[in-house]
């Protein structure tokens, strides 16, 4: 069978057949068919081209009742999920936000008293 014969065969192909293919040659063959990325090359690929952002507490930092009040009217949880939350950190309390919205998040805990990583 020539390649010529192969790339018309794989044309007529759904894309359910085409995947059932590459499993089968990944199994028989022992390879993988993701593309090799260079780890450093991503890391800086990724940090460039983030556009959404986590906000996560770190603690509550000495005032727990101010930053319980903060989490609350950011998130509109209840006292006790507010608490549930402040108690269990470290906690994403937002994720894949805008960086500004995660800014803003953010500077309203810090002022209420709170460590806080925006990832």
């Amino acid at each position: 069978m020539s390649n010529e014969q192969i790339l018309e065969a794989i044309k007529g192909m759904s894309v359910l057949e085409l995947n059932d293919l590459v499993k089968a040659i990944e199994e028989e063959f022992g390879v993988t068919a993701a593309a090799p990325v260079a780890a450093a090359g991503s890391a800086a690929v990724e940090a460039e081209e983030q556009s959404e952002f986590d906000v996560v507490l770190m603690s509550a930092g000495a005032s727990k009742i101010n930053v319980i009040k903060a989490v609350r009217e950011i998130t509109g949880l209840g006292l006790k999920e507010a608490k549930d939350l402040v108690d269990n950190a470290p906690k994403a309390l937002k994720e894949k936000v805008s960086k500004e919205e995660a800014e803003t998040v953010k500077a309203k805990l810090e002022e209420a008293g709170a460590n806080v990583e925006v990832k």
